[in-house]
């Protein structure tokens, strides 16, 4: 078993699953600056997606074999359905230094410790669904790491959007958010359009405005740190305007109590 941990640029990566998840951290960990894609394995039990990731990018190494491709691993990665997650990693037999990343929702680190090494460096990772544009808000939850690996996995996560450190207890909440919250921003948008549409906006017109009005939006709060929604809403919310006319409109209508219960609903 070759472990180094010193160095991110040095180290192997397996992916164990090469679903939409497992595809989409490969992909970016191949197209980013930290990981070469030579230094990456990826196994599935099925070929036609590990056909695609090799010939998106011939130097990846795809195999059958889960355990092939973790033996000579730094950081294994699993991207497999949570209820897979025990049949996959006890076979393993997975130990310190190497380092588990687990991207299934749900479980604990109570849970993996059962499945392997339970004193090896652990991450529990929740992408969304814009991992495959990397833009994903993607939450870290860290044990039995030192500051070295939390710092070079949040690295990695960070080329493929961007990432928080959080507190495994946090995770509920914070996936509904992030992971949940993703669907509930695009409901909006969804519900936007059809009222676009019925005023003789053309559906990929109406698309496209909204989906720019929400990049600029997201910017308008990412890129100032005291930034807050409520600021930008008064700056467009002129006295008799047009704007604090849909907005209490839609506060008559309860949408912040609708997404307060949505964000709720989803724990």
């Amino acid at each position: 078993m070759r472990i180094k941990n010193s160095n991110l640029k040095d180290m192997k990566v397996a992916i164990i699953g090469a679903g939409n998840m497992g595809g989409a951290i490969a992909r970016g960990l191949a197209n980013g600056h930290y990981i070469q894609a030579q230094e990456i394995s990826v196994s599935n039990p099925s070929a036609g997606k590990l056909d695609a990731l090799k010939a998106e990018f011939p130097a990846i190494h795809v195999t059958h074999s889960n355990k092939e491709a973790a033996e000579d691993a730094d950081i294994i990665i699993i991207a497999v359905k949570p209820w897979k997650v025990e049949e996959v990693l006890k076979p393993l037999r997975l130990r310190g230094p190497q380092i588990l990343v687990s991207v299934a929702a749900g479980l604990t680190f109570e849970d993996l410790a059962h499945f392997v090494d339970p004193e090896m460096p652990m991450f529990r990772v929740i992408p969304n669904t814009a991992i495959s544009e990397g833009a994903s808000m993607t939450l870290i939850a860290a044990r039995n790491a030192s500051e070295e690996q939390i710092t070079s996995l949040t690295a990695l996560f960070n080329e493929m959007g961007r990432s928080m450190l959080i507190e495994e207890k946090q995770f509920a909440a914070a996936t509904s958010l992030t992971s949940c919250g993703i669907a509930y921003v695009l409901k909006y948008v969804q519900a936007a359009m059809q009222a676009g549409v019925e005023l003789g906006i053309k559906p990929h017109d109406a698309q496209t405005m909204l989906a720019q009005t929400l990049e600029g939006a997201a910017k308008l709060l990412l890129n100032n740190e005291n930034a807050h929604p409520a600021t930008e809403i008064e700056k467009v919310t002129t006295p008799g305007g047009i704007t604090i006319k849909g907005i209490n409109s839609l506060e008559h209508d309860g949408f912040t109590s609708a997404v307060i219960h949505a964000i709720k609903a989803s724990l």
